[in-house]
């Protein structure tokens, strides 16, 4: 197993744009995807995969989470490559690990996630994809 390739939101975004077969993959929980807001890469003809790493429930990995990354469309050994986004850029590296030693990938990791890590005010979103001024929606 190597290591996963680690993109700014930026590089994220322009490798998205450059490949029509790269596909974003959101691994934050349904909650954040409905509270907080997901990518929205419409611009680009196609939509993320959501599929959650954690329950949201449980907090443990989903033990579905590799068959739910296929039944999105995405299969072991076809070469295409994979994004992965969490909510800091931590839980989408585990993510990934999991789907390059099942076969997937080549396999990216997103730094700082969708709003990135809790800043001086306590608060997130000051880095990340939403704070670089990527596309985004509410769920």
């Amino acid at each position: 197993m190597s290591d996963i390739d680690d993109l700014t939101p930026r590089e994220a975004w322009d490798l998205l744009a450059s490949d029509e077969h790269a596909v974003l993959v959101d691994v934050r929980t349904a909650g954040e995807w409905q509270q907080i807001g997901v990518p929205d890469t419409a611009d680009l003809g196609r939509e993320p995969v959501f599929v959650e790493w954690l329950s949201g429930t449980t907090h443990a990995v989903n033990p579905q989470f590799l068959d739910q990354l296929a039944l999105a469309g995405v299969q072991p050994g076809d070469g295409r490559d994979l994004v992965f986004l969490c909510r800091s850029g931590v839980r989408s590296v585990a993510a990934g690990l999991a789907a390059q030693a099942a076969g997937f990938g080549p396999v990216h990791n997103v730094l700082q996630g969708f709003e990135g890590d809790v800043g001086p005010d306590g608060q997130r979103g000051h880095t990340g994809w939403r704070a670089d001024g990527l596309p985004w929606r509410q769920a």
